[in-house]
């Protein structure tokens, strides 16, 4: 026998000598069966701890001085582009009049001829150059400040120009009679042959971090003291009968959800594209001209840390960064928002709503006709953290818990079966 060490009487491991063991086909079949179950549990624990879960919290948002990209595309198929305006304002004091920077228009043929897109460069009514008039030529500006765009300084020497000056003086223009460059370029009736068609607005605005509101109506707008106005003469003087049937195809605050992200987030929680955008695909439908739609959005501050990210300091962006660059926070994360929204659509004529089952529901008569997005920044914060489902020592430990209980049970199973079928042996040598 080996020499005896100190550590002997503290072996917990007792040892029996081979000739003391006895083997059985039972304790084979159930050694088998219990290797199979242990590569099984321990095949599960594994992909437990290589599994990634989405571990949402709720943090206050301490961003200050942000900005903010609201991503769009949006069709209106009754009416042209010349009269739709894009404009933003919020409660900062700060206003965007006919926005165009970020933003393109799309001329679309009538429904009836198939809501094509039209070729913007033969049929444009984008500004006109003057560079066939006499050099020596300063257009008038009837009464206005000429336009800080001016091709020309102090002068109107276009019909865009002219609608510039109006614009800036806070005057209605209208179809432009009397005024020397619009007849000259027969603006007017480019107009009139754009009556029939549609318009995509699709691009993106970047605005301040506070409550505010952006919305399509018709007519170039302008500041009147303290009320903001629209110059409608040519939506209601209009021989066709246009409105504000419009289909939301997309409308995002902040940066798109990557694809790989969005099928991981699928497979984990109902954080996707189509949950972060839910007026996505959002189609009204109206014939009347006098008709308002609103879509009062709440709007919640939201981030994707994926387990690779790594934080960083990082200013807030500056007007001149190009559009879509905001949202990256974090190296390897995403900073982006996600919204709930509620809708509400009445005509501008007032009555109620006794057509839809609610008489005691009244309107208001008056207001603008147009499409308004009125959107409110949360205070808090979604951060979406990617996370293991399992550490390695957790790992570790159900890898002991899953062999050890399995060869445990095994044993016992093993010592039943041995003890039942001996003393079944010894019932029938009795018997004989």
């Amino acid at each position: 026998m080996p020499a005896k060490s100190r550590f002997t009487r503290l072996d917990a491991f007792t040892k029996t000598v081979e000739d003391a063991r006895i083997r059985t086909t039972s304790g084979g079949i159930v050694t088998i069966v219990s290797l199979i179950v242990v590569l099984y549990l321990v095949w599960g624990e594994w992909s437990d701890y290589t599994r990634i879960v989405i571990h949402p919290e709720l943090v206050v948002d301490k961003g200050r001085g942000e900005r903010m990209e609201i991503h769009m595309n949006v069709t209106f198929p009754k009416l042209p582009c010349e009269l739709l305006t894009l404009d933003v304002m919020d409660v900062s004091g700060e206003q965007q009049h006919s926005v165009l920077a970020g933003v393109k228009k799309v001329r679309l043929q009538s429904v009836a001829q198939g809501g094509g897109v039209i070729d913007t460069t033969a049929l444009s009514l984008k500004e006109e150059t003057a560079h066939h008039l006499d050099p020596d030529y300063c257009g008038v500006c009837y009464g206005a400040q000429s336009p800080p765009n001016a091709e020309k300084a102090g002068c109107c020497n276009t019909c865009d120009e002219v609608r510039d000056a109006y614009q800036q003086a806070s005057w209605a223009f209208g179809r432009g009679e009397g005024v020397e460059q619009c007849l000259r370029e027969h603006y007017a009736e480019r107009l009139d042959e754009q009556r029939q068609e549609g318009c995509r607005i699709e691009g993106a605005i970047r605005v301040n971090k506070v409550i505010g509101n952006f919305h399509f109506a018709p007519g170039r707008s302008f500041s009147n003291g303290n009320m903001h106005v629209h110059d409608l003469k040519n939506y209601w003087d209009s021989p066709v009968k246009h409105s504000f049937e419009h289909e939301v195809h997309q409308l995002r605050f902040g940066p798109q959800l990557p694809e790989d992200i969005a099928k991981k987030q699928a497979r984990n929680s109902p954080w996707t594209n189509h949950h972060l955008n839910p007026l996505d695909q959002v189609k009204q439908v109206t014939d009347d001209p006098n008709f308002n739609f609103m879509y009062f959005v709440k709007v919640v501050p939201t981030a994707y840390l994926p387990l690779s990210w790594s934080s960083k300091s990082s200013g807030s962006a500056s007007d001149d960064e190009l559009l879509g660059n905001l949202g990256s926070a974090f190296d390897g994360s995403l900073e982006t928002h996600q919204y709930s929204v509620t809708s509400h659509k009445r005509s501008l004529s007032g009555g109620d709503d006794a057509a839809e089952g609610h008489q005691e529901r009244m309107h208001a008569r008056g207001g603008i006709p147009g499409v308004f997005f009125s959107y409110d920044i949360s205070p808090m914060k979604v951060v979406n953290r990617e996370e293991r489902a399992k550490t390695f020592a957790g790992f570790l430990t159900g890898l002991c818990a899953v062999i050890g209980g399995t060869l445990t049970v095994a044993a016992a199973v093993d010592r039943g079966v041995y003890e039942g079928a001996t003393r079944l042996k010894k019932l029938q040598n009795k018997n004989l």
